[in-house]
């Protein structure tokens, strides 16, 4: 029997920078009938629905050979459905005036959509035939192989892809976290219909669902919307052996790529934590201070303002579903590459030890804390950051809550998180260019 239509509600203020006041909303996670769930925020003021959802198993799980083939995925799901041909399915696409996208990460396939109230139940019924019925017919699967196999091309002439690819190889050797994303020339040249169905079929089911949905719908009107969006989909994915929690390497290690360019990029860093670590709050917070990218982090002070050695600088944490990492990237002359990347290691090695003041952490507070505001400008990107948070369990009502997490951080917490997680002495680097004096 169908579960009754549900609602939990939670009340968020935020304050935007727009705004004198606070702008409250309301998060409520709804049950469908049909037994999906979803977080809905309610904003009737402008006849627009965002829709933001992901299933779990990303490129990851690409088989070997055909690595790629979920980014390949992403290209052909608006290529034809049901019964429409591509051109056809575009043509009412377009009519309707909606929106639809879809992206592969390491751990999560995510899809957006975005309409016009008056336009919602036939955009849903065309973004459903999309979800469940998608054709992958030879014309369009050849035009968008030949628009994959530029991408893939683009990626291998880039210096700073290079880097990132060559140190994720590094630090997670063998690791399907370390392979690329978008494929190979080889592999994308491989990929068949076949291969697409498979990937469809692994990836899209109501079990890994996640769903956040913003703007002109009731929670009354939104039950059945999903149901009728995702309720044909098979319950479970196929059953697929889980990946085993990933095993960094250790550094130091060095990796030079010799490129003919007047610059080097330089990507460094170590293994790191997970999401659900305890401590995240404080090691995040540390991890601003330090590296942020912004002109007043210890890294682009000491490099950037005082030296003038890059244009930026960042280090910072990436957590992901099988194990964390702690990284950075640099650009710098030929010339001053070593210099630049020792002087980074001089002020990891001596954050690690003192931590920082009492004013950088108020600071880093009040930034952290007025940013976040700016997270929920928009129907799409507050449908984008509430599924962020159902991905990373974080509960409901953190939202709410994250604001007091980061100004509760105390100096001994950041400091004691520096000195768990910086290891300058274990730094993995990898050097796109031809720099002079890197060790």
């Amino acid at each position: 029997m169908p579960k009754p239509l549900h609602t939990l509600l939670l009340v968020v203020g935020l304050f935007f920078a727009s705004a004198a006041s606070a702008n409250a909303f309301t998060i409520q996670e709804v049950t469908s009938p049909g037994g999906i769930k979803a977080w809905l925020v309610e904003e009737h003021a402008i006849p627009l629905m965002a829709m933001n959802y992901s299933f779990r198993g990303g490129t990851e799980y690409d088989p070997p050979a055909k690595e790629g083939v979920s980014e390949f995925l992403t290209g052909m799901m608006d290529e034809g459905a049901g019964d429409m041909l591509s051109a056809e399915f575009q043509k009412k696409r377009d009519a309707l005036a909606f929106r639809m996208s879809f992206d592969a990460g390491s751990d999560f396939f995510e899809g957006s959509f975005q309409t016009l109230s008056r336009n919602r139940d036939a955009s849903a019924d065309l973004l459903k035939l999309a979800i469940t019925s998608p054709r992958f017919d030879a014309e369009p699967l050849e035009r968008v192989r030949q628009q994959f196999l530029l991408n893939v091309k683009d990626k291998d002439q880039d210096p700073e892809s290079l880097a990132w690819q060559a140190w994720m190889e590094d630090i997670l050797p063998g690791d399907p976290y370390s392979r690329r994303d978008e494929g190979t020339e080889a592999s994308i040249g491989a990929i068949t219909a076949d291969d697409l169905h498979a990937a469809h079929r692994r990836i899209f089911n109501r079990d890994t669902l996640q769903v956040a949905v913003v703007g002109d719908i009731s929670a009354k009107e939104l039950g059945p919307l999903l149901d009728k969006v995702f309720g044909d989909l098979p319950a479970k994915a196929p059953e697929q052996a889980q990946l085993p929690a990933a095993k960094p390497a250790m550094g130091p290690k060095l990796q030079v790529i010799k490129r003919d360019m007047p610059q080097s990029v330089i990507v460094f860093g170590t293994e790191a934590i997970e999401r659900d670590d305890p401590d995240f709050i404080p090691a995040y917070v540390m991890s601003e201070i330090l590296g942020s990218g912004s002109l007043t982090s210890r890294l682009s002070e000491e490099i950037r303002e005082k030296r003038g050695l890059t244009y930026g600088v960042s280090y910072g944490l990436n957590p992901m579903t099988r194990l964390g990492l702690y990284a950075g990237v640099l650009q710098t002359k030929n010339a001053t590459a070593g210099e630049a990347l020792d002087l980074a290691r001089e002020v990891m090695k001596k954050y690690a030890e003192d931590g920082p003041t009492q004013k950088e952490l108020d600071d880093a507070k009040t930034f952290l804390t007025g940013s976040y505001a700016l997270r929920f400008s928009s129907n799409s990107a507050i449908a984008n950051q509430l599924l962020g948070l159902q991905q990373q369990n974080l509960g409901i009502d953190y939202v709410q809550k994250r604001n007091a997490m980061v100004n509760a951080v105390t100096l001994d917490q950041v400091k004691a998180q520096a000195k768990r997680l910086l290891h300058p002495d274990r730094l993995i680097v990898t050097v796109v260019g031809k720099p002079e004096g890197v060790k």
